[in-house]
């Protein structure tokens, strides 16, 4: 995949997922970031499930990327919980 199309990807799952989870989003950059490394967090999570995603080509790459984000955005809100009190 080229950087335009990392950068995309990162972005729609990003954004979907901040959306998804309640909150207003991280602003440009940290939605990609966060939908990047949601890329990262989804196909290992997948690849350890022993589960695909249930589409092909670039909506799979979003969909695998957006539960990854949703994940990481979990775990994220878990530790500034953990870190506040």
């Amino acid at each position: 995949m080229s950087f335009l199309t990392w950068i995309i990807v990162g972005l729609i799952a990003g954004v979907l997922a901040s959306l998804v989870m309640g909150g207003t989003g991280y602003g440009l950059i940290g939605d990609i970031i966060i939908g990047i490394v949601g890329a990262f967090v989804g196909g290992w999570l997948f690849s350890r499930l022993g589960v695909s995603s249930p589409f092909g080509g670039l909506p799979g790459v979003i969909f695998t990327a957006f539960i990854g984000a949703v994940v990481l955005l979990f775990l994220l809100r878990l530790l500034r919980r953990a870190t506040i009190r």
